[in-house]
């Protein structure tokens, strides 16, 4: 498939994404440090036994050969074989059970770093390739435990053991294969690189795939409206392909293992058979020293195949752990808080204040924005505010709104407005200038009794897969079922409550599909009345009421607004007109700040959006 037929949306990556060092894998590791202590503690014991075994049956073939009784030998090997196997059974369980621990704390590791990730990372970055790391990559880190690596202290002793009991048997012998093994582990050694680099590679290319394919479930109402299936299909499908070339790149590297392992094997019994063959004739050799000679060299390369597929195994291991290592050095939204101590608010202040605030959003987020608007979704609704020809999107904007005031933002689209919200909830921090709480700076304030003072409503009113109980606890996780079915009814929801026999533990389905445009925005209002924050930040929250159910709505918030402050974006005309004060963003800047009636005296753009009902 050609690359004209690679998705638009796809980002760019490089050819080997990125690396780790096996010293960043050695953290997942020794979290389990007493189960791999046990595991190679039974490891030497597993070698020990086996190692007694080519002795063992040296020993009966020259009985056999002498006409001697075997008297205990026979027993003794039968019991040495059970109890290896015994041995490497439960050796083998705790590697399976260690391995899915790898897995598990890597992933909550993992999901802890990307949900504490600053906005501006999920801004940027693609959803379907966040959740790839914390799926398939993860999962790699199996292997490593599984394949060799956990064991290697046994696998070393049996390949030492092995080594020194052949150096008694024959000398020469051991010599004539010394070679054949190691030009067999300089090879593997050299494919080792290529294994690592193709399996980053790989998993770039399956977190692409991830991200495309969740980008066209999530949108599918979308596409099928559209009539591009067929083309998504194709954008997606190429992803798929690139995937499977990544797969194939990293199967041809692994794949020069295994023969290189077989043919050390191979030309190491021939050799044996050869040259021990002309010394047993000879007289220097006996055929039970040959016997015992050639079961040492199994259990000599043995230990070497292994340690071969623990090379493959940790090279791809390293290669995914380059993807995850690198969400784990990313920063957290708190990471440069200058916050030692809540500051102590100021007696009289405006309940927020804006100075001379100036935004420009990152770079990465803009071509996130850009790539959102040319799929005609927009991902991230806080980056709808398109930046100015400067490239800031804020640029000097200064208001107050006093505390128990209600306050209205409107303007054109892309004037800023939802980006002072954003920046009010810290999700972003202002390039230039301060945002005041109660005449404290905000960067001042913790995060968490910050964003404990709004409540929140989005313009595209987020529901997340589950109840109607569920969305509202998620800021009030101990209101009562009382207090859920209040609010509901209070925002015109008493009718889904009441569709079924569940009540306020209707489902609501994945991203509220269940639920109507309109009652999705409810929804979220309604968890923002729960929470009962002092101050509530209304992102356009009526845009997808009708007429009767914005009236309820704005009486809603009337009855729950008493003694509190409200910054409202404002969608219609009827939700500023009563407004203690209007602030009229244009391109980044203030340019009026009053009633209504004197903002139509005043300002000509104010007017102008008046006679359209605000409906921009």
């Amino acid at each position: 498939m050609s690359d004209t037929r690679r998705s638009p949306f796809a980002r760019p990556r490089t050819e080997d994404g990125p690396r780790a060092s096996f010293r960043q894998l050695l953290p997942f590791l020794l979290e389990h440090r007493g189960v791999l202590v046990a595991v190679a503690v039974l490891s030497v014991v597993e070698a020990v036994a086996t190692l007694v075994q080519p002795l063992l049956i040296g020993e009966v073939i020259g009985r056999v050969e002498t006409g001697a009784a075997l008297g205990w030998l026979l027993w003794g090997l039968v019991g040495f074989v059970l109890f290896s196997s015994a041995v490497g059974a439960y050796q083998h369980f705790l590697l399976q059970k260690t391995g899915t621990a790898v897995v598990y704390s890597s992933r909550r590791r993992l999901i802890s770093r990307i949900l504490h990730l600053p906005v501006r990372e999920f801004d940027a970055r693609r959803t379907g390739d966040l959740v790839s790391r914390v799926g398939s990559d993860t999962t790699l880190l199996y292997a490593v435990l599984t394949q060799g690596l956990a064991d290697s202290v046994g696998n070393a002793l049996l390949f030492v053991g092995a080594l020194i009991a052949m150096a008694f048997i024959d000398p020469v012998l051991l010599l004539a294969i010394v070679g054949v093994l190691a030009v067999s582990a300089a090879s593997v050694g050299l494919l080792s690189g290529r294994i690592r680099a193709a399996s980053a590679a790989q998993q770039e290319a399956v977190g692409a795939l991830a991200s495309g394919v969740e980008r066209a479930i999530g949108s599918i109402r979308t596409v099928r409206a559209a009539g591009a299936t067929d083309r998504e299909e194709e954008a997606v499908g190429a992803m798929a392909t690139d995937a499977y070339r990544a797969g194939i790149r990293v199967a041809k590297a692994s794949a020069l293992v295994v023969p290189v392992a077989g043919i050390a094997l191979q030309a190491s019994i021939l050799v044996v058979l050869g040259v021990g063959g002309m010394r047993v004739a000879s007289g220097a050799l006996s055929i039970a020293s040959l016997v015992t000679f050639v079961m040492f060299l199994f259990l000599l390369v043995m230990p070497l195949a292994s340690a071969f597929g623990a090379i493959a195994s940790v090279g791809q291991a390293l290669g995914a752990l380059g993807r995850i290592q690198e969400v784990l050095d990313l920063p957290t939204e708190d990471a440069d808080d200058r916050v030692a101590a809540d500051a102590s608010p100021v007696e009289g202040a405006p309940a927020i204040a804006f100075r001379d605030v100036r935004f420009s959003y990152p770079a990465a987020a803009v071509a996130a924005r850009e790539e959102a608007a040319q799929r005609a979704q927009v991902a991230h609704l806080e980056l709808a505010d398109a930046p100015a020809g400067d490239g800031e999107v804020l640029r000097g904007v200064s208001f107050d709104v006093p505390r128990g005031a209600r306050i209205a933002l409107v303007g054109p689209s892309g004037a800023g407005k939802s980006t002072i919200l954003s920046l009010v909830e810290r999700f972003y921090d202002p390039t230039g200038g301060a945002i005041l709480l109660d005449g404290v700076d905000i960067r001042d304030v913790a995060r968490e009794r910050l964003r404990a003072s709004f409540g929140y409503v989005e313009q595209d009113a987020p529901t997340l897969a589950g109840t109607l109980a569920d969305n509202l606890r998620l800021a009030s996780p101990d209101a009562s079922d009382a207090d859920c079915d209040r609010v509901l009814r209070a925002v015109n929801l008493g009718d889904v409550v009441d569709r079924g026999p569940l009540g306020i533990d209707t489902p609501v389905g994945e991203d509220g599909v269940m639920l109507s445009g309109g009652e999705r925005q409810r929804l979220a209002i309604a968890r923002a009345l729960l929470a009962a924050a002092p101050i509530l930040l209304l992102d356009e929250s009526t845009s997808s009421l009708d007429g009767a159910n914005e009236q309820r709505m704005r009486e809603a918030i009337d009855a729950v607004a008493a003694g509190r402050t409200l910054i409202v974006i404002a969608h219609r005309l009827s939700t500023v007109v009563d407004s203690d004060a209007i602030v009229v963003l244009e391109r980044g800047r203030v340019i009026g700040i009053g009633t209504h009636s004197e903002l139509v005296r005043d300002v000509p753009l104010y007017r102008d959006l008046a006679k359209h009902q605000l409906l921009v």
